[in-house]
Order: structure tokens, then C-alpha cells, then sequence
């Protein structure tokens, strides 16, 4: 099961003026790349006449980042080590400059854009994703009632009924720590006739 981690819990946007141009940072959760991508498509479409789109995304082992025509490692990779140093994953940030005339240097644009970025993401707000265990529960229709009581004591998500001829099979994702605890309790509410298994971790 992988470890908890901190994600942003909405989309959050930064700006800045240096030396003239504009630097717009936009943070954004994603949890896969097809996503981190769509992100900066809708980014680019929304300010096309920008002089870059520089981006970074970290999706737990997963990265990649691009300079968008800035000097080679100016501007990605100081947005994805902004990522790493904010101590958040499963992020996109895309830095959005307009060019204002004064040429800020090879250090000048790792500053902008690494600081840009790294106080978007400081200011965003976060949350906590953990992992979850799901287990498929099955119990017979004289035990609906109690399978749906026990469900609203702890905080589980419910996947989508199979209703078969002796009853219900249902999946349900609970984190760790409320597995044990709950199957029990759904053994003790049917006498045994419910059955528990352990689908996968995630």
C-alpha cells in the first residue's frame, strides 16, 4: 500500500513581476499525466499569447518537466525541485511568463521561476490522501439493513452492488486502520453469515 502523502486540495494560482515580465504560477492535483497534460493544454489556450508555459508534474515516481524554449534547465527543472521542496505529489504547475523587456539571466530565471512556483504551491491549500484496503462484502438480503448501519459508522466508499440469487456483494474501500474492526463487526451482525474478502490496497 503506498504511504499517505499531501496533494493540493484545490487548484491555486501565485503571480509575480520581475524585472518587468510577469511570472502567473497554477497548481493543480493530478493524478495521472494524460491529466497534468490536459492541465497545460487548457493553460496555453487560456493565455496563447504568452512568451512561455514552462511546467514541471510529480505523480509519485513519475515526473517530467520542460524549459518551453527558456534556457536549458532554467526554468522545469527548478519548478519540479520547488515541487519536491513544498513536500506535495500528485501535482502539476505550470509558470505562465510575459516577457517585459530586461533579460533576467540563467540564475535570474531559476529564481522567478523556482520561486514562483514553490510560493504558489506554499500558499495552496492541502490535503492528506491515505490509502485505502477494499473488501468485497457479501450478505444475504435478511442482513442489508445491518451491512448499511455498519457502513455509516465509518468512513468507507461504496463501489456499485452485484445482486446475486443469495444476496448482495458489495465492494467497499475503508482505510487500513478500520478494516479488521469492520469485518468483524459484519460477522457479529449476521452470526457469520457474512462473507469478508480482502479485494486489493490502494
Amino acid at each position: 500500500m503506498p504511504p499517505p502523502f499531501s496533494t493540493l486540495a484545490a487548484a491555486h494560482r501565485h503571480s509575480a513581476v520581475i524585472e518587468g515580465s510577469e511570472f502567473l504560477a497554477f497548481a493543480e492535483r493530478a493524478d495521472t499525466a494524460p491529466e497534468a497534460l490536459a492541465q497545460l493544454a487548457a493553460l496555453r489556450t487560456r493565455y496563447p499569447d504568452a512568451t512561455h508555459h514552462c511546467w514541471a508534474y510529480q505523480i509519485g515516481p513519475l515526473y517530467r518537466f520542460s524549459d518551453d524554449g527558456e534556457p536549458g534547465g532554467t526554468a522545469g527543472a527548478p519548478i519540479l525541485r520547488a515541487i519536491g521542496g513544498q513536500g506535495v505529489d500528485h501535482v502539476m504547475v505550470v509558470v505562465v511568463r510575459y516577457y517585459g523587456g530586461t533579460k533576467l539571466g540563467t540564475g535570474g530565471l531559476v529564481r522567478a521561476y523556482g520561486g514562483t512556483a514553490a510560493e504558489c504551491l506554499r500558499t495552496a491549500p492541502r490535503v492528506l490522501v491515505r490509502g485505502r484496503v477494499t473488501l468485497r462484502v457479501g450478505v444475504g438480503f435478511g442482513h442489508l439493513s445491518a451491512l448499511y448501519h455498519l457502513l455509516g459508522s465509518v468512513d468507507a466508499v461504496r463501489g456499485e452492488e452485484e445482486f446475486t440469487a443469495a444476496g448482495v456483494l458489495l465492494p467497499v474501500s475503508l482505510y487500513p486502520e478500520d478494516a479488521p474492526a469492520f469485518a468483524q463487526a459484519m460477522r457479529d451482525a449476521t452470526s457469520g453469515g457474512a462473507t469478508v474478502a480482502v479485494v486489493d490496497s490502494a
